[in-house]
């Protein structure tokens, strides 16, 4: 049986989903709203960075068996990862946390800094909190753990190009409730601190902030707010620099903690 292929960094074929799902009589979910990215006719493109080649071959199927994700190209390490990135025209990035010749981390500072408007979802076999804050911190909008029940990877691809982000669940649980510990030791100081940095934005940051958390583009806002997309830029750096936060994800999450709209 013969496939349509793709090509991956290492010039090895990969099946497109659609052939993959049909020719092993799988469909996509029938309900799907069309205004979510990832319909069938236009997918959502991913490549993913594992050294494991067993991982690799897991996550490859699942998401050729979803024709809603589309993957572009497979890479086994930070070497040929940043060769991917480069090539390829993806949204959405699977990088593992520890590869044979480095560290995943950078290979997301990459990707913001070469595909801005592409996401990147982390996985490792690990679960130490601290990984899993060092991969938001440098822009990472979903974090999985492997081999975990829960682990889904067409529905973490399709929850972060659709605006979402997608961490573990029992892993999510134990941030919130170290969270929790920590917000009920400091709960006085957090209050005069998140009015103080509510000071700090103007009237106009915080539309601009409340329209990012509402999931429009910088295009969109300029539309509603009725100034140009250069302005809506410039407001957006300046609401990173006084909340001294990286992505999108970090100010709507900071400003939603702090309640600071």
């Amino acid at each position: 049986m013969s496939y349509p292929e793709s090509i991956d960094s290492r010039g090895e074929a990969l099946v497109t989903p659609g052939a993959f799902a049909a020719a092993h009589g799988r469909n996509t979910l029938t309900v799907w709203p069309n205004f979510l990215v990832g319909q069938d006719d236009k997918p959502v493109r991913v490549i993913l960075i594992d050294d494991d080649e067993h991982m690799q071959r897991v996550v490859a199927q699942e998401l050729m068996l979803d024709a809603r994700t589309l993957l572009v190209g497979m890479a086994s390490s930070v070497k040929e990862g940043r060769r991917l990135i480069k090539q390829h025209e993806f949204d959405v990035m699977l990088v593992d946390v520890n590869l044979n010749d480095g560290l995943g981390y950078s290979l997301i500072e990459l990707m913001k800094f070469q595909r801005p408007s592409a996401e990147a979802i982390m996985f490792s076999i690990m679960e130490s909190d601290e990984q899993v804050l060092r991969a938001f911190e440098v822009g990472a909008t979903g974090y999985l753990v492997k081999h975990s029940w829960f682990g889904n990877y067409p529905q973490a691809v399709l929850q972060v190009a659709n605006g979402g982000a997608y961490i573990t669940p029992h892993l999510a649980r134990r941030l919130i409730q170290k969270f929790d510990a920590r917000n009920g030791t400091s709960s006085a100081r957090s209050e005069s601190s998140g009015s103080r940095e509510s000071e700090l934005l103007s009237q106009r940051e915080k539309e601009v902030l409340r329209n990012v958390a509402n999931g429009y583009t910088s295009a969109e806002i300029a539309t509603r707010l009725e100034i140009s997309m250069l302005t809506v830029n410039s407001h957006i750096k300046n609401i990173y620099r006084k909340l001294r936060v990286r992505t999108r994800a970090q100010a709507v999450q900071f400003a939603s903690l702090r309640k600071l709209f």
